[in-house]
C-alpha cells in the first residue's frame, strides 16, 4: 500500500530547465531557503527562484562559496535579496543555530537540496551514520524546526530531494546506523534517500491542513555536482558508460525541484515522488526509473518520523 494517488502530470520533461518551468511565475514578496546552494543544481535552483522575484537564502556549509554564489546570482539576475546563512546538516548545533536565526519569519519555500553520497564509513559526533544523518536527520531537524515559519506563510511548499538510489535500500529500522551490519556506502545512500522520500509522505500528511505542501523530487543524474565528490574517476566512468543514466545539465537537474516548489497547479498536491517534471511511475525492474513502493509506504513514513524525533531527542 503506497501514498500515490491519481498520477499528476505536467507539460514538462526530463530535458526541461528550471528557467522554463518557472517562466511566467511571480514570486515577488515570497521567501525561500535552498540548502546546499553553493554548487551544482542548488545554484541553479536558487537562481531560478531569485529570477522570479523571491528573496532567497543560500543555506550552505561554506559561506565564502555561498557569498560568491550570491554575488553571481545577483549579477546575472539583478535580485539584491539573495542572502547566505551557515548550515552544516551533519551538525545538529549548526541546524539549531540556523533555525534560531530564522525565527518566526514566514517561509514560503524550503528546498532540502543538500546531500552527501557514497561516503566512506563516517559518523557524526552522536555516532550516527553520516549519510543518514546529513541527508535525512539534518533536513528533518531543519524542516520541523522551521514548521511554524512555514505555517505562517499560509501556503508554503517543501521539496525533499531524493534519488533513484532509493531503489537500493529501504530503511533498516533494526540497524539504521550500521552498528551491526557491514557498512556499504551504496546501501547507506539508498537508505538515506528512501528516508527523504518517506519524510515527504508523512510531513504532507501532518501539515497539509496548515497549507504546507510537501513532495519528494529525484532531480536526475547530474555530473556537474559536488555530490559525486566521494566517487573515484573509475566509478564515475562506470556510471557514465554502464549506468544507463541520461545525464542532465545543472539547469535541467534543478527543474523538477523548482516545479515542485512553485508550479501553481501543484498547490495542495503532496506526499508524492516526482522525476523528470512529473509524478513518477511505479518502479519496474526493466526501467531504472520510477519509485519503489517502500519509498512511499505510509506506515514506514510514520514510523520513521517517530524514530527521527526520538533520535534527535537523544
Amino acid at each position: 500500500m503506497t501514498a500515490q494517488k491519481t498520477r499528476f502530470t505536467t507539460p514538462f520533461t526530463g530535458t526541461s530547465t528550471a528557467a522554463e518551468v518557472i517562466d511566467g511565475i511571480d514570486l515577488g514578496g515570497r521567501r525561500a531557503i535552498v540548502t546546499g546552494s553553493a554548487s551544482g543544481i542548488g545554484v541553479e535552483t536558487a537562481r531560478a527562484l531569485a529570477g522570479a522575484g523571491a528573496e532567497v537564502t543560500l543555506a550552505v556549509r561554506d559561506t565564502a562559496a555561498g557569498e560568491r554564489t550570491a554575488a553571481d546570482i545577483t549579477a546575472t539576475i539583478g535580485n539584491q535579496r539573495v542572502h547566505v546563512g551557515r548550515l552544516d546538516l551533519s551538525d545538529q548545533a549548526s541546524v539549531g543555530a540556523f533555525v534560531a536565526e530564522w525565527g518566526e519569519t514566514p517561509l514560503d519555500i524550503l528546498i532540502n537540496n543538500a546531500g552527501v553520497m557514497m561516503t566512506p564509513e563516517l559518523r557524526t559526533a552522536e555516532g550516527w551514520e553520516l549519510q543518514f544523518a546529513t541527508n535525512h536527520l539534518g533536513h528533518f531537524a531543519l524542516t520541523t524546526g522551521l514548521h511554524h515559519a512555514l505555517a505562517r506563510a499560509g501556503r508554503a511548499r517543501v521539496v525533499s530531494l531524493t534519488s533513484v538510489g532509493h531503489l537500493r535500500a529501504g530503511v533498516d529500522f533494526d540497524d539504521i546506523h550500521f552498528r551491526r551490519r557491514p557498512y556499504d556506502p551504496s546501501v547507506a545512500y539508498g537508505q538515506s534517500k528512501t528516508a527523504t522520500s518517506l519524510f515527504a509522505v508523512e510531513a504532507h500528511r501532518r501539515w497539509a491542513g496548515e497549507g504546507i505542501t510537501v513532495n519528494a523530487v529525484h532531480p536526475g543524474a547530474v555530473l556537474e555536482s559536488g555530490l559525486s565528490r566521494h566517487l573515484s574517476k573509475e566509478e564515475l566512468d562506470q556510471a557514465v558508460n554502464q549506468g544507463g543514466y541520461t545525464f542532465k545539465s545543472p539547469q535541467q537537474g534543478a527543474a523538477t525541484s523548482v516545479l515542485a516548489a512553485t508550479w501553481p497547479p501543484l498547490e495542495g498536491i503532496g506526499g508524492r515522488y516526482f522525476e523528470d517534471g512529473n509524478q513518477a511511475l511505479p518502479y519496474t525492474p526493466e526501467v531504472r526509473a520510477g519509485v519503489a513502493a517502500h519509498a512511499l509506504d505510509p506506515e514506514a513514513a510514520a514510523r520513521l518520523w517517530q524514530v527521527s524525533e526520538d533520535t534527535l531527542r537523544g
